[in-house]
């Protein structure tokens, strides 16, 4: 069950229109709670909104690209009038991947906007008034990327490692106050992001999770952070955190040219 008292009665969800972001909002709907949704597809988004409203909750959508200047601007804009008991960072992507050296620079720096900068402002803003009120709940989505270094993805694999660490860090910070703060580390999920991307599903060993477990997961483990590996990846985090360095990360390159079909 979910504590509507310590999470609610308003919940933010950055990426809420589909996947693991929809999953989440029809989950906390469900418990009750009612929902800032965040999405730059207003198509999804609306239909992911619509659909939650039947739980009888009150929802409000925001169709917008975080990389937008004046993104926090309408996020406060949306939320100032309630109380938020809990923010859900699941907007984080890959959404330039290259190899470095021969990349564009200004699209690296659109993946840390999106996967640091904006995490880190609305952490701010909402953990905030959190502490103020001695209760509430951080989820941000990590990844098993953020294990270990990437070819063509090495900004998105970083940016995930930073992720784990600023969670660690704001669960200690925020723990003494009542706010719970937790990186759900997801592997392969079945989300269709990732089904859009080509991903190859069918990889014999590999562990693949639905978008409603991954989110079922998130919300049951939420005061286990600072950091929760979800979809029995735990072994695998494990072991992409050891050493040795360059044998690990050449394997694990190596199974991830067959997900891509390469």
């Amino acid at each position: 069950m979910i504590d509507t008292t310590q999470y609610g009665p308003w919940a933010v969800i950055a990426g809420g229109s589909e996947g693991v972001g929809s999953a989440f909002a029809d989950e906390l709907a469900a418990a009750g709670i009612n929902l800032v949704l965040i999405a730059r597809k207003p198509g999804p988004l609306d239909e992911t909104a619509a659909k939650v409203r039947s739980h009888g909750v009150e929802v409000r959508t925001l169709s917008l690209d975080l990389l937008a200047a004046d993104a926090v601007d309408q996020i406060r804009a949306a939320t100032d009038d309630v109380e938020v008991g809990l923010l859900i960072f699941n907007a984080g992507a890959n959404s330039y991947g290259h190899e470095f050296v021969t990349g564009d620079l200004d699209g690296f720096r659109g993946v840390i906007d999106l996967n640091i900068t904006r995490q880190l402002e609305l952490s701010h803003h909402f953990g905030a008034r959190m502490k103020d009120r001695g209760r509430g709940g951080i989820i941000l989505l990590g990844s098993l990327a953020g294990y270990m270094g990437s070819e063509h993805q090495s900004i998105y694999a970083a940016s995930k490692a930073f992720s784990r660490v600023f969670a660690e860090s704001l669960w200690l910070e925020l723990e003494p106050h009542g706010v719970h703060v937790v990186e759900l580390v997801l592997g392969v999920t079945r989300t269709p992001a990732m089904v859009r991307a080509g991903l190859n599903f069918d990889v014999p060993g590999m562990i693949v999770q639905e978008p409603e477990d991954a989110a079922r997961e998130g919300l049951e483990h939420l005061t286990d952070g600072p950091v929760w590996v979800a979809g029995g990846n735990y072994v695998a985090a494990q072991k992409r955190a050891g050493f040795p360095r360059d044998r690990l990360v050449k394997g694990a390159a190596e199974m991830m040219r067959k997900l891509l079909n390469r």
